[in-house]
């Protein structure tokens, strides 16, 4: 049955029409954006999962500038850690020949210790945007954020890589140090013909005293107190302490309190009295012509003023005197393997960085090429739709201006 009211065949052609313009906006919108998924409307689920996984890939990013963080951080401990352990070679060459008896045992020692001072200096610098992990400053293992890890019921964690930090300073500066009150009756640092722990030896004019560390313990202080009164000698009464901690020896007490004491008498052009230390012993020469008093003792509950650093055996090394000669040497390998160890740590610790960064890079490409297979457009599919669909399109106009035309053949039935 035909109607002039209602116009079936004009309806279809219509919808029809509609259709296809909606096809035929998306495929524009996916050609002009490259996405077939730009938002949830699109495709929610596909949405939802490329979201989470463009913000993994953000997240990615900044875990690589982390990471390069961390390397370069650690590659300059290690470079500084390879310098070290090239002048620590140099300090052997000169304790090596120093060994010889018709040498100039002091100039040694002099090259010596601008060497140690070199070895200060590579190991203050060695900071990367403030971070050391040489200078003993912290015992605290160093973490790099390394990873992010998505569980399957959508927990998100991060894993880490821990670079251990290595002391190669020579000296830490600690708290203030403080000396216990009461003196340890089994742990003397005397060694004067029986002169207990404790009890002022007199050293007669022109006489030398001779101190022996006799054994250490962490957090025991050790006091020399040095003391004139004759009216010729100026001095005073003057005390000289270090803490010793877990890595200090014997040897490294003995020096830190004779450096003290020779840095003391040089600042203060101190000439009456004179110090030397050999090995565990410190020698004090009294040469005024008033006696002077020395007091040794060591006491339980220090805390370290001045502790020894990995390092800290070089200031033992003293090769002035034949045994200290034969001694450095022993001391010097240690040292060596010590700074070897770091370096080598070091450079472990920065290849496993490395490898880390380029696998998260990896990572971050792969990421990046699935979220693009789940919402990028198909160029080439597009292209051809939206050729096949501008032709649709005409036609429909096509079939819409003839279902149009139908109530006029109504019309002529008329006539």
């Amino acid at each position: 049955m035909s109607s002039i009211l209602t116009n079936n065949s004009s309806m279809v052609a219509l919808e029809t029409l509609r259709n296809i313009n909606r096809n035929l906006e998306t495929v524009q919108s996916e050609i002009s954006t490259g996405k077939k998924v730009s938002t949830a409307k699109d495709n929610a689920a596909i949405w939802a999962v490329s979201t989470v996984m463009s913000t993994d890939v953000a997240s990615f990013k900044a875990i690589t500038d982390s990471l390069n963080l961390g390397s370069s951080t650690v590659g300059t401990a290690r470079s500084a850690a390879e310098k070290v352990t090239e002048t620590l070679q140099d300090i052997k060459t000169l304790i090596v020949q120093a060994q010889g008896e018709n040498v100039d045992r002091a100039k040694y020692q002099t090259d010596i210790a601008e060497k140690i001072s070199l070895i200060e200096g590579y190991v203050s610098a060695a900071q990367f945007n403030g971070l050391n992990l040489i200078n003993g400053s912290s015992t605290a293992d160093v973490n790099v954020l390394a990873s992010l890890d998505r569980s399957s019921s959508g927990s998100v964690s991060t894993s880490y890589i821990s670079v251990a930090r290595k002391d190669l300073s020579v000296a830490n500066t600690g708290s203030a140090a403080t000396f216990g009150a009461t003196a340890v009756t089994n742990t003397t640092i005397l060694n004067n013909g029986g002169t207990a722990a404790g009890t002022a030896a007199s050293v007669g004019a022109a006489a030398t005293q001779t101190i022996t560390v006799a054994s250490v313990a962490d957090g025991n202080s050790y006091r020399l107190t040095l003391s004139d009164t004759a009216t010729n000698n100026t001095m005073g009464q003057r005390s000289f302490e270090y803490v010793a901690s877990a890595s200090d020896s014997a040897e490294s007490v003995a020096a830190s309190l004779a450096n003290q004491i020779s840095t003391f008498f040089a600042a203060t052009g101190e000439t009456n009295y004179s110090v030397v230390r050999s090995g565990d012993e410190i020698q004090i020469t009294n040469n005024s012509a008033a006696a002077l008093s020395v007091t040794a003792v060591t006491a339980t509950g220090g805390t370290s003023g001045v502790s020894a650093g990995g390092l800290g055996d070089l200031n033992t090394i003293d090769v002035t005197t034949s045994a200290g000669a034969t001694a450095a040497l022993t001391t010097i390998e240690t040292l060596l393997n010590t700074a070897i160890d770091a370096a080598a740590a070091f450079g472990s610790s920065q290849n496993r960085i490395t490898g880390q960064s380029e696998f998260v890079q990896t990572l971050i490409d792969s990421m990046t090429t699935g979220i693009g297979s789940l919402t990028d457009t198909d160029m080439e599919a597009a292209s051809a739709k939206l050729q096949a669909l501008q032709v649709q399109q005409q036609l429909g106009v096509q079939a819409l201006s003839i279902a149009n035309q139908a109530p006029q053949t109504l019309l002529s039935l008329f006539r």
